[in-house]
This record gives C-alpha cells, sequence and structure tokens, in this order.
C-alpha cells in the first residue's frame, strides 16, 4: 500500500497551507474493523513529525470490538506486548474540515496508516484488504469502476444515549422523492453538498428517502475503488459533523427505526480492461456472459461473506420482507427487490448493483467482498445463476440466514472468504464478530424487564 514519503508529504502539506492557510490542528485519522475513525490530533506546525512516521498508535487500534475495547481472542494487544505501529498519511488525503471548530484557525483532516515492524502498512488494515483485491484484478489487466450510494438517518439530539430517535419536526412518515422535504432541509443538505465538495468528494445526487428524516446520497462512479472507499469513510463523518453544527444527530445506523426502512449502502460496480473497455458490455439488449458470471460469483458467495455485509446485531434488523432490503441471493434486471439488480447491460453503463450491505458496515471490507464474489465468478464460469426474478413472477430464493452467530460462523469457516482477505484477516475478523455477540447477547433488554419483570 502507498504512504507518502516524507518529502512528499511535506509539499502536500506546504500547496494545503498555501491554498486554505496552516491549520491550527490537523486530525490524524485511521479506519478500525468496524469503519470507526480513530487518531489523533496533531498540532498544525508538526507535519514534519507525521511525515517521519513520529506518530504512534498501538496497532490493536486496527481491530477493536465496537465498544473500543480490545479483543484478546485477535491475537493483538497486551497478550503480544500492545506493540506500537507508526502513523504515515495517504497521499492526497489532506483535506480541510469546513464544519469543525478551532480556537485560533481552521482545522484539517488527514487520512493515515500503521506501519508495522515490517516498515509496510499492517495487515490489520481495512483500507489494505481492499488494495490486495484490486491488485488481484490488476494482474488480470483489469480495474474495476465503483460508485456507491449510502442512506442516513436525521434525528434530534438525545439527552440520554438509551432514548429511541425522534424525527425531525415536520418529516412526513413516509418522504420518498418528497421535494418538500428537501425544501425544508435545505440549510443543512445544501452544507452537507458544499462540505462534501470542499473535501473533493463528488456527490452525484441528494434525494429524501422514505423513511421521516432519511436521505440518501450518491457519488459518481470512479475508477479508484480506493477513493470510493475512502469519501464513503469519510462522508459518515461529515454528515454527522455537519448535522451537530445544526442542532441535529444524524446516524447511518442499520436499522434505526422498527416501523421505517433500514440504511443501506449500494455498491455499483463495472470492469475495464486495460483498453477502458467494459467488459460487461457486448451491445446488446441481454446480459453478457461475463456479467452474468459476475452475478454469479455475488450470488454463490453471499453467505459466505453476510456477515461483512451485515456486522452489527441492528445490521439483521433491516432484512425484511417485501422491504427494500433484499435478503435473499436473488438478481433481475432493473428489479429493487433484488439483491443484485442490474440497472444497465449494454454500453459503458453496463454494471451490477449490490444492494445488500447496510449503511453501517465497513466501505473497504464491503468493497472487497463484492468484488471478491464477482472474481470468483470470472473465475468460475460454470457456476450455476438462476433465472432472475423478472421471470420467476418474485418467487425468491431461501433467504440468507437472520442470525448473527450463524453469519459470522459461516463466514469464520468459508475458505472463498478466508482468499478474499489477506491471511489471517477472516479469523480477526471473526473474534472481533463473536466478541461484540458475546457482549450483547448476553445483557438483558429493556424489553424484557417490560415483558417479563412483573408477570413472572
Amino acid at each position: 500500500m502507498i504512504t507518502a514519503a516524507p518529502q512528499d508529504f511535506l509539499k502536500e502539506y506546504a500547496d494545503f497551507c498555501a491554498e486554505h492557510g496552516r491549520p491550527e490542528r490537523v486530525e490524524l485519522m485511521m479506519c478500525d474493523i468496524n469503519a470507526i475513525l480513530r487518531g489523533k490530533w496533531l498540532p498544525g506546525d508538526d507535519e514534519e513529525k507525521l511525515s517521519a512516521g513520529g506518530v504512534r498508535l498501538p496497532l490493536s487500534t486496527y481491530a477493536p470490538n465496537i465498544l473500543g475495547e480490545e479483543v484478546e481472542a485477535t491475537g493483538l494487544g497486551i497478550a503480544i506486548g500492545d506493540p506500537d505501529g507508526h502513523l504515515f498519511p495517504v497521499p492526497g488525503s489532506l483535506r480541510p474540515v469546513p464544519w469543525a471548530s478551532a480556537s485560533g484557525g481552521s482545522v484539517a483532516q488527514v487520512l493515515c496508516e500503521m506501519h508495522d515492524e515490517t516498515d509496510t502498512v499492517a495487515p490489520y488494515s481495512p483500507r489494505k484488504q481492499l488494495e490486495a483485491m484490486l491488485e488481484k484484478f490488476a494482474a488480470r489487466g483489469l480495474t474495476p469502476v465503483i460508485a456507491t450510494e449510502l442512506e442516513f438517518y436525521l434525528y434530534k439530539p438525545r439527552e440520554d444515549m438509551n432514548d429511541e430517535p425522534i424525527p425531525p419536526d415536520r418529516s412526513p412518515t413516509a418522504q420518498n422523492y418528497d421535494l418538500d422535504v428537501l425544501d425544508r432541509t435545505q440549510a443543512i443538505l445544501d452544507d452537507i453538498l458544499d462540505a462534501a465538495w470542499v473535501q473533493s468528494m463528488t456527490p452525484d445526487t441528494l434525494i429524501a428517502e422514505y423513511g421521516p428524516g432519511q436521505f440518501e446520497v450518491n457519488f459518481h462512479h470512479t475508477a479508484d475503488a480506493l477513493a470510493a472507499a475512502d469519501d464513503a469513510l469519510y462522508f459518515r463523518r461529515l454528515v454527522r459533523g455537519i448535522a451537530r453544527k445544526h442542532g441535529m444527530s444524524a446516524t447511518f445506523m442499520a436499522k434505526p427505526y422498527a416501523d421505517y426502512p433500514g440504511n443501506g449502502m449500494h455498491v455499483h460496480v463495472s470492469v475495464v480492461d486495460k483498453d477502458g473497455n467494459n467488459i460487461f458490455d457486448e451491445g446488446g439488449d441481454e446480459p453478457s456472459d461475463l456479467l452474468k458470471q459476475a452475478v454469479a460469483g455475488t450470488l454463490d458467495t453471499m453467505d459466505d461473506v453476510q456477515a461483512i455485509f451485515a456486522p452489527h446485531m441492528n445490521s439483521f434488523r433491516r432484512f425484511q420482507r417485501n422491504s427494500f432490503a433484499p435478503h435473499t441471493p436473488d438478481w433481475g434486471i432493473d428489479n429493487r427487490a433484488a439483491a443484485v439488480r442490474l440497472p444497465e447491460v449494454a454500453g459503458p453503463g453496463a454494471r451490477l448493483e449490490h444492494r445488500i450491505a447496510g449503511a453501517d458496515a465497513n466501505p473497504y471490507l464491503v468493497i472487497t467482498a463484492v468484488l471478491g464474489g464477482m472474481l470468483y465468478g470470472l473465475d468460475n464460469p460454470d457456476l450455476p445463476l438462476p433465472a432472475p426474478l423478472d421471470e420467476q413472477n418474485n418467487e425468491f430464493s431461501d433467504p440468507l440466514t437472520s442470525d448473527w452467530g450463524t453469519a459470522v460462523e459461516c463466514f469464520a469457516e468459508s475458505q472463498i472468504a478466508e482468499g478474499m482477505f489477506l491471511e489471517g484477516y477472516r479469523d480477526i475478523y471473526a473474534a472481533v464478530r463473536r466478541d461484540e455477540i458475546a457482549q450483547l447477547t448476553t445483557a438483558i433488554s429493556q424489553i424484557e424487564y417490560r415483558t417479563y419483570l412483573g408477570r413472572l
């Protein structure tokens, strides 16, 4: 994985200061296994320390549980002395933070990776998993072209972390594509889009989704899959920051309301060859053989990597029948009930849309798993492909598991999943999920007290 050479970063930093002024602080961000950004604040005049790898964090910071605690079963942490890694900036990731405040100036952010004792990016990095998958495509002369769609909810700030979310005032219970909702929320939405452009993202459209206070942003397609994942990660932070500035809160939790749709992260993927030609385009009106192979691979591996697409307890509440969150390994032509939808089958836009992942999932790992499924199909042309839903009168296949633990154990035992990620990462991921399962499923919930305590 590429990280900036000291002189390269110092030049990037000098150019940034020339354009935006020297920031009071730089927020060093590193993505953990749960897609939570962790790191440190560095004074804005200490760029040489960062460029030289002088900022450290424990390597175990890559793989804590959702609460930020060490997971002994990963083999990281205190069991091996909890050694430090050295933070190095990712080239081109230095950005202003327009919503942040500082006492005497502006704020910048930079994405970092940790180097271990080998002086390379540690193999626990989610971003490194995606880079390794992209190298497999490059070895075949192929480049994925990616676009993501992210859904989120705005809600009123809570007084207590146990409180349920409350939608913004005057939010209709069903606001799908409602332009009035966009008008009423214009100030915050304008700030979100403006901040996205300031941070060099490429948002395409923003719409009001079905749920109260729910919105979706679509990003432009890019041949830089790492940048697509970076932007999805940045955007989650950006939305929460802008929401706070407006006295609101925001969440990408998969299912924040029982009675309204969940938040998804859809991934659009086409693949181009070394000459820039879309390999899925055969010029006809039907899906090409290569596109169908890629679809077959994503369907065949969906059980293996469901724990990536649905990482948390709440993730599984999103999968319900007759919802826009597919939960069966089916595909269709422009069919939003399908887990894999084909919006276009000819021309430069021929692609698949993978619709399983929640917005709570790690974008690096999701895109890695989607691409891994596609590559599995391209490498195994004899994989069976069921008829599309359009030809089956919407008779769905057997659903994916609705049990969190079953999904994690399927992932933990899958040789296919093991091959999609760097050596040992499957086991680290499973260990973190098992720890989360143990902590959350043993806690007694409020509904159990409300239902049973006074009656039994």
